[in-house]
């Protein structure tokens, strides 16, 4: 009875601490840290579902853009390869590499849509517009999951460096998560745009 008795005070004594010191809020902005995370990656995986059919539709009409093409099949490959967890989210390395493998693609899709200019007909070409406005769409969705992903990081990080919410952070192991930083060129959502109406010579 005795041992009962001390267990429930020592949980309420927990609680008591836990609540007053931050544990409580950690836990509550980590899982909001994650979330974001999830959501980051919804969008850069729909991404990479769109290349396949976006690679082989130009392929039909720009047979001779292989260089381009099979650069943007290597980037998409690596993309897959370069995987990260809510775990790696605090680890400056492995998140380094996540947004590199991430920025390449997006150059690699940007040349690809230059090459596109010179091919009218692919331009004109219903699938393709189709996958054009949809990769137009997701690069929008990437650039506004990763500001909410970075806004959901700086609350995190502001509380795990606050006092005396650091002292509980140091103690059960929250660490400071990483932020999206905008690579030179890609601080701005590509321009996946055409202008159908645009006269050929």
């Amino acid at each position: 009875m005795k041992n009962t008795a001390l267990k429930l005070t020592l949980l309420v004594g927990f609680t008591i601490i836990s609540s007053g010191c931050g544990y409580n809020t950690l836990v509550s902005l980590d899982e909001t840290v994650n979330q974001a995370w999830a959501q980051v990656e919804n969008q850069y995986q729909r991404r990479a579902d769109l290349i396949p059919n976006l690679v082989n539709t130009v392929k039909a009409y720009a047979e001779f853009e292989k260089d381009v093409l099979t650069e943007v099949t290597e980037m998409r490959s690596k993309v897959n390869e370069v995987k990260i967890t809510p775990d790696d989210l605090s680890d400056e390395e492995k998140f380094r590499k996540f947004q590199q493998a991430q920025d390449e693609l997006s150059g690699s899709l940007s040349r690809l849509l230059v090459v596109v200019e010179n091919y009218p007909q692919l331009k004109a070409n219903e699938n393709f517009i189709q996958l054009q406005a949809q990769l137009e769409g997701t690069e929008n969705r990437i650039a506004v999951e990763r500001k909410k992903y970075n806004e959901a990081v700086q609350e995190y990080n502001t509380t795990v460096k606050r006092f005396p919410t650091l002292i509980t952070a140091k103690i059960f192991g929250f660490k400071e998560k990483q932020y999206f930083q905008s690579a030179p060129g890609t601080d701005k959502v590509p321009d996946v745009k055409f202008d159908f109406n645009k006269k050929e010579k």
